[in-house]
């Protein structure tokens, strides 16, 4: 399928520049948090979230709102904030990886993702912890700090590394990873948990893991990341290996050389015929 080409209408230059202040600038608020406490809440049992998860949010969006006050924004906390008709729409997780965060855990990042009428076009992640800023506007290619990314070159799932991660209902639902994570774990050189689905992608961006696959995800999770990734010749569908959707939960991400093999162990467990056989 080819993809969308590149809007001849869009500006990049103060989209990027106003995505990398406030992914910056929040992370920094996660750092002083970090070093000087936080109060806890939970949404459910297992479902955390800080005064930092908030003061962030609110950072990106003041920041946002200062540059583009007619744009509209998704963010975790908050929800929808429709502030016009606008072809332009800010998606925003100012913590992901709270969990890890609320421990000391240092795996978490400001997610900025940016849609164009109902495209991703850009995605900024920010990993304070390690200072990486990992971003890619559609058609420029993805990078880290200024240093452009590409996926790896591993072209056997027996050889790769994978990563993934399990929704917080993992102990009320059937659909919670755990069949599909046992089926890889036989099959890869490797396995991760990190706990943070934006930085996963950007670690298959840049040939840090090979694939990654999870279900139960919110377009704030993989807005951005599916930008960069595939900005740096990524693969991602659902887990049928179909057209990929920020607003169906779920996601099989590659480095597209183990993208077939990923999507057949995962149909193992879906128990789904393949719509053709050779």
């Amino acid at each position: 399928m080819l993809e969308p080409s590149v809007p001849d209408d869009i500006n990049f230059q103060p989209l990027i520049k106003t995505a990398t202040e406030a992914a910056t600038q929040a992370g920094m608020l996660l750092l002083h948090y970090a070093r000087d406490g936080f109060r806890i809440t939970h949404k459910s049992l297992i479902d955390l979230v800080t005064e930092a998860d908030h003061a962030a949010e609110q950072c990106v969006i003041d920041i946002i709102l200062a540059n583009f006050p007619d744009h509209r924004i998704l963010a975790e906390e908050r929800g929808e904030i429709d502030q016009s008709p606008s072809h332009y729409r800010w998606i925003i997780d100012p913590l992901d990886g709270t969990t890890n965060f609320a421990h000391g855990f240092p795996a978490y990042c400001v997610s900025i993702g940016l849609e164009y009428k109902g495209e991703c076009v850009l995605g900024v992640v920010y990993d304070p912890s390690r200072d990486e800023l990992f971003s890619a506007t559609r058609g420029d290619g993805a990078r880290v700090n200024d240093r452009s990314i590409h996926v790896s070159q591993t072209p056997q799932l027996d050889q790769a590394l994978l990563v993934t991660g399990f929704a917080y209902d993992i102990r009320e639902t059937s659909n919670n990873n755990l069949d599909h994570f046992a089926r890889f774990a036989l099959r890869v050189q490797g396995l991760r948990r990190t706990g943070s689905a934006a930085l996963d992608l950007c670690y298959v961006a840049a040939g840090r893991f090979d694939g990654f696959w999870e279900v139960k995800l919110k377009p704030w999770d993989m807005a951005a990341g599916v930008v960069i990734l595939k900005e740096a010749g990524g693969q991602i569908t659902n887990l049928c290996g179909q057209s990929h959707s920020l607003y169906r939960q779920e996601l099989v991400s590659s480095n597209g050389l183990i993208h077939d093999a990923m999507v057949s162990v995962i149909r193992e467990s879906l128990d789904i015929t393949p719509p053709f056989t050779r």
